[in-house]
């Protein structure tokens, strides 16, 4: 998951969430551990970095080359 104040993504971009294990994202590899589900879902929290634009990125899960997004929330103060 990365943040950013700028709606292009061309400055002031944080990721705040990379579990990406050999890069294949391009923006290095993660060091989280791979999200496995379960009825709580992953809180991802982002030691207050200020953000107004969130991307997600995916590719694929253990099971299959697809994604599978149920929900995203994004609360902020």
């Amino acid at each position: 998951m990365r943040l950013s104040t700028d709606p292009a993504f061309a400055t002031n971009v944080r990721t705040v969430y990379n579990n990406d294990y050999d890069n294949s994202s391009g923006f290095g590899v993660g060091q989280a551990k791979e999200y496995i589900d379960n009825h709580e879902g992953l809180l991802i929290d982002t030691r207050g970095v200020e953000a107004r634009y969130v991307r997600l990125y995916g590719n694929g899960n253990t099971e299959s080359d697809l994604n599978h997004c149920t929900e995203v929330e994004v609360y902020g103060k």
